[in-house]
């Protein structure tokens, strides 16, 4: 019977260690209030906005109401393929918050901290396309295949 309590205490340091891990995951809503800290954001993308240098996911409301945004710099991420496929998905950002004047957003550098989700809140197929010539720094883990790019990204 000694060796119950020393089980118990193992399982629970263990337990303690797993959720050191994991971030918190929130809604864009309480992004705000963590700024600087890692974090797990959950939302729907509502917007897709298409620039030369960036593409940003606004999630929850449109700009300039969104709380929360994705950045995608250009040449500074592993996503490829079309982002507007995005849109109307929900999905779970993974990183560190920034604010931005005065809006919190997590700038993706890799398809680890991206997840979509079905409408039935399951993890979607991971399927990555290189529209570029440049090879995929990380490999991906769940990004949706690229739609048929249009020529008319939003404008802000």
């Amino acid at each position: 019977m000694k060796t119950l309590p020393f089980i118990l205490a193992v399982l629970a340091f263990a337990i303690k260690a797993s959720a050191i891990d994991t971030p918190l995951k929130i809604g864009t809503a309480d992004a705000a209030s963590h700024y600087d800290q890692e974090m797990i954001v959950t939302g729907k993308v509502v917007q897709v906005t298409i620039r030369p240098t960036v593409t940003f996911l606004n999630l929850d409301k449109p700009f300039p109401d969104s709380p929360f945004a994705v950045v995608i710099f250009h040449g500074h991420s592993s996503f490829y393929g079309d982002a507007n496929a995005l849109r109307g998905k929900s999905i779970e950002i993974r990183g560190k918050i920034k604010n931005y004047h005065d809006k919190p957003e997590i700038a993706l550098d890799g398809t680890n901290q991206l997840t979509v989700f079905d409408s039935r809140g399951m993890i979607m197929t991971p399927i990555m396309v290189n529209s570029t010539n440049a090879p995929a720094i990380n490999q991906p883990t769940n990004i949706l295949p690229a739609m048929p790019a249009t020529n008319f990204p939003e404008i802000m």
